[in-house]
């Protein structure tokens, strides 16, 4: 990897952070003490990515605008790595009439078909769309690929097997991304999966299937370049799964009672940052920049939020259909 990769890999996680902890304050600003979720500037529940801005910055900086992501309910590393803008998104999440989804969405249901993004709050609800997008892309003859992205407990899901099939069955140009940060919710994954890896799985359906310890970016970044071409040269999917980290709890307002864990997680941004360092290609200096840089980009996209009407309630059924 030269170093303009390896630099724009630590730029996208720095953005993403960034970005989360900056909506991370206004979610608790206004909270009322019962923690009603409706109130506050920002409505709705809220499930944030910090330490999993590895996988989305290793998958995403193979793609462009004309591949597909279907995210997770905690979708918001796989939102900004993959381009969407962050006025829009953050209009969304603030439940703005500019945002994504004229503010009726919420950051689990965040749609943007200019990138071809989509992403839910059901469990492995991402994996039949990207089917979909794939079988699309490939019968029109687009030489684009779709990346279906889900958590390890979600392979426990019937719609995560169904999708592995027939996926392989057809050949579809889709990658599968497993980001197993060792939680569903508050079960460990060895209270509920059989096996100690994901991918194996992948083996049954006759799809490569790897795994990538250590929350890696550049090992993401490796895997998903030798995945994402083989989709694209029509040689079917593969699956990827990372086992990477979520810092915070599984939603805002986590106790995280259950873990046991919370004292040795290693921060990756700041683990990266330190190697880029060792490796000649990060300063300080540069360090600062860039996350001013990032932040300047935050606070501008949410000023666009902060500013931008409120929809209107004579609206409600303006966008619903049945």
């Amino acid at each position: 990897m030269d170093k303009e990769t390896r630099l724009g890999l630590y730029e996208t996680m720095v953005l993403s952070r960034s970005f989360e902890e900056a909506i991370l304050r206004d979610y608790h600003a206004d909270k009322k003490p019962n923690w009603d979720i409706g109130a506050g500037l920002i409505p709705g529940e809220m499930h944030l990515s910090a330490g999993q801005e590895p996988v989305a910055a290793g998958v995403c900086a193979h793609l462009s605008a004309d591949d597909a992501v279907t995210a997770t309910h905690r979708p918001h590393h796989f939102a900004i790595a993959h381009g969407m803008d962050l006025k829009l998104l953050a209009a969304e999440i603030y439940g703005r009439e500019t945002g994504l989804g004229k503010g009726r969405g919420g950051h689990m249901h965040l749609f943007d078909p200019s990138i071809h993004f989509s992403c839910s709050g059901i469990i492995a609800e991402g994996y039949p769309p990207a089917l979909g997008q794939a079988f699309a892309f490939k019968y029109q003859g687009i030489n684009s690929v779709v990346i279906a992205v889900t958590g390890e407990g979600a392979a426990n899901q019937g719609a995560f097997h169904e999708s592995l099939n027939l996926a392989a069955l057809w050949k579809l140009p889709v990658v599968f991304i497993i980001e197993d940060n060792d939680w569903a919710i508050s079960v460990p994954r060895d209270a509920s999966t059989s096996i100690r890896s994901n991918a194996v799985r992948a083996t049954g359906y006759g799809i490569r299937g790897v795994r990538i310890q250590d929350n890696s970016v550049e090992g993401v970044w490796d895997a998903s370049r030798t995945a994402i071409e083989k989709a694209r040269a029509g040689e079917g999917p593969s699956l990827i799964e990372v086992h990477t980290v979520r810092l915070w709890g599984h939603f805002e307002g986590d106790a995280q009672a259950y873990r046991d864990d919370l004292e040795s997680l290693i921060d990756p941004i700041a683990a990266y940052a330190n190697q880029l360092e060792t490796d000649g290609i990060l300063t300080h200096e540069l360090v600062q920049h860039i996350a001013e840089e990032s932040k300047n980009r935050v606070d501008e996209a949410i000023e666009f939020a902060k500013s931008s009407p409120l929809p209107s309630p004579e609206d409600v059924e303006k966008y619903v259909f049945a």
